[in-house]
């Protein structure tokens, strides 16, 4: 039997780790990073009870206890550390008895290839709870106590401040509003003394959040697959979204990026837009050559730029080719990509509007009550502004991969029309019309006509670094060329627009390759697998 390696959720074989189109070798080395990151957390007790007595103003920090590391809760790349507070009772609003302090994992987010990309994580999403908080209301989140850099700068929510700090913020707010200049946040530079500000203790970015209780419901995850057949739940799951998504794309943005709080209090949409595919890169060693500072202006720019990624990783990722067939598969479909971009986007779009959306929620993202009404959104990381032609949707609907979804997509296609029309029945409901005043064209109406045309489909392509390749070749190229003969001149002509170093790179790309597989070998080898398959 097969010697298998551990990675972080199963175990693997060399035999499947040869296929995968992840850096293996990088990902074998999650389990001790884990164990060691965890070991380190778990050894600053003292610090984590001060980090919550610091930002919600407890008398002591002795009231505090810390779970079990058992009691954690870790997701793909951040660690979610429970703090119960004995006699809580904040100005008898009892928000509940225990808190989150929410720490980005380094060895996920790329911050030893990249430093600072914690921190950016951590003020992307206190950005988002900023946002949210001031323009919409409606949309049930967790409250946001506070936050810090590993830097040192420390931030926490004005209503856990004394009342002359309250009065002072709000005095100077009015001034600021009055002057018409941008007004500060309700998360204010709060530095912390002693043991709180003690380089020694300080390990990352954090951010402590509220813990949603039992009371508040539950998971979607946990009922999804037994019930999602169900239509009266589906019917208000549906419908919640629905008002969710309108809520939050009713306002236009001026730019694509993503919110930060800056290190003076005030929100900004100063940050690239920040998502899962950028610090998934990041962390492989791989540059996406995009600054933190990067915002856009038009849709051609920011596609462009994302599909350069996908470029960046066939010419970084050690086993991104397995063969010239291979790599002529890849960079055709990468070059017809950047060909075919103004067929998927309206020119009227183009500069705006551009909208807030959320690009990473799950079923385990979103609370809802036994009925499925949504009841909270938690885990805000990875939103962004983005064209209002790429409002995210769930995909998650048939529990398949957007790849998998590629390969058969009639049950995906009758479901997803169905939560669309609930988006559009909300929008009549409440006269709700695009963003864009003067076109009068509704959110609903365009997501139709993204998914008749396949802009749904060349949007998911994009910001999906390994299923790309099923999406163009089953979802986009057979809109342009139908005809299955012509499959040899297609393969033989499209490769060499990709790049003028076509031909150089595919030679480095091979070796890469070689070397690669037997490092891989070596990694297995040494765990005793003499079962190699070459």
């Amino acid at each position: 039997m097969p010697k298998t390696r551990s990675l972080l959720r199963q175990e693997i074989t060399y035999s499947f780790a040869k296929k995968e189109e992840v850096n293996v070798l990088h990902r074998l080395q999650y389990v001790d990073l884990r164990e060691r990151y965890f070991t380190l957390i778990n050894a600053r007790h003292g610090w984590m009870k001060a980090i919550v007595a610091h930002h919600l103003n407890l008398g002591s920090s002795e009231i505090c206890r810390i779970a079990d590391t058992a009691e954690w809760y870790c997701g793909s790349f951040n660690v979610c550390v429970p703090i119960t507070i004995e006699n809580w009772n904040w100005r008898r609003k009892q928000p509940g008895k225990r808190v989150i302090l929410r720490f980005p994992l380094p060895y996920r987010v790329g911050e030893s290839f990249r430093p600072g990309n914690g921190d950016e994580k951590v003020r992307c999403e206190a950005g988002t709870y900023a946002w949210l908080q001031e323009n919409c209301p409606s949309v049930p989140i967790p409250r946001l106590y506070g936050f810090a850099m590993s830097t040192g700068e420390t931030f926490t929510n004005l209503e856990y401040r004394p009342f002359l700090v309250r009065c002072f913020h709000s005095f100077r707010f009015q001034l600021l509003s009055w002057l018409r200049l941008p007004v500060p946040s309700q998360y204010i530079r709060h530095q912390g003394t002693g043991l709180i500000a003690d380089d020694s203790q300080r390990i990352a970015a954090y951010l402590l959040v509220e813990h949603i209780e039992a009371d508040r419901g539950t998971m979607l995850s946990c009922s999804w697959s037994e019930n999602r057949h169900n239509i009266d739940l589906r019917s208000n799951l549906f419908r919640s979204f629905s008002r969710i998504i309108l809520s939050i794309a009713r306002l236009p943005q001026p730019r694509i990026g993503s919110f930060i709080i800056n290190n003076s209090g005030f929100l900004q949409l100063t940050n690239r837009p920040l998502s899962i595919e950028l610090q998934d890169l990041e962390n492989e060693e791989i540059p996406t050559h995009i600054s933190r500072n990067t915002t856009y202006a038009t849709v051609n720019e920011y596609v462009t730029d994302i599909l350069g990624i996908h470029g960046s990783r066939i010419r970084h990722q050690p086993g991104a080719i397995h063969n010239i067939g291979d790599y002529c598969y890849q960079v055709a479909a990468l070059a017809t990509m950047r060909t075919v971009l103004p067929a998927f986007f309206d020119r009227q779009f183009s500069r705006g509007p551009f909208v807030f959306t959320f690009t990473d929620f799950n079923q385990s993202n979103i609370f809802v009550d036994e009925n499925w009404n949504i009841t909270c959104l938690v885990d805000l990381e990875w939103a962004c502004t983005k064209p209002i032609e790429m409002v995210e949707t769930p995909i998650w609907l048939t529990n398949k991969a957007m790849d998998e979804i590629a390969e058969d997509s009639d049950e995906f296609a009758e479901i997803w029309m169905e939560f669309v029309d609930f988006l559009a029945s909300e929008e009549d409901k409440n006269c709700m019309k695009s963003t864009n005043i003067e076109t009068r064209v509704k959110l609903s109406s365009l997501l139709k006509q993204g998914f008749e045309i396949g802009r749904f489909w060349y949007h998911f392509a994009v910001t999906s670094p390994t299923g790309l390749f099923t999406i163009f070749y089953k979802q986009i190229k057979p809109r342009f060329k139908k005809n299955e003969q012509d499959e040899e001149s297609f393969f033989a002509v499209e490769p060499w627009y990709w790049s003028l170093d076509f031909v150089s790179t595919v030679t480095k790309k091979l070796e890469d390759k070689k070397q690669y597989d037997l490092l891989l070998q070596h990694a297995f080898d040494e765990h005793g697998d003499d079962t190699i398959e070459n």
